[in-house]
């Protein structure tokens, strides 16, 4: 049984950071690409950030310089780690996996909350 467990989430300050885990079982970690997505209220999920197991990355351009995607490939744990966090950034994080081949996300975690204030 595959289970993505996310952790981390919070409120913040705007200007703040935070680091977003997700710890993977019950599947070969290094045959999946790993990904962030993010819905905040009245908005549809969206794309954030995605990491192969062979280290390359790719972000939505509006994280870009702010978030960073990182593996630890060993600890089968995805990381998402969050500067400078604004309003925009208030969502529900969920944590996918997906076969590296394909741009599809075949299993999800159940989400973390991130709240940024003024």
């Amino acid at each position: 049984q595959v289970q993505l467990v996310e952790s981390g989430g919070g409120l913040v300050q705007a200007g703040g950071s935070l680091r977003l885990s997700c710890a993977a079982s019950g599947l070969t970690f290094s045959n999946y690409a790993m990904g962030w997505f993010r819905q905040a209220p009245g908005k549809e999920r969206e794309f954030v950030a995605r990491a192969k197991w062979s280290g390359s990355t790719f972000y939505v351009n509006s994280v870009k310089g702010r978030f960073t995607i990182s593996r630890d490939n060993a600890k089968n744990t995805v990381y998402l780690q969050m500067n400078s966090l604004n309003l925009e950034d208030t969502a529900v994080y969920y944590c996918a996996a997906g076969p590296s081949s394909s741009s599809l996300y075949t299993y999800w975690g159940q989400g973390t909350q991130v709240t940024v204030s003024s």
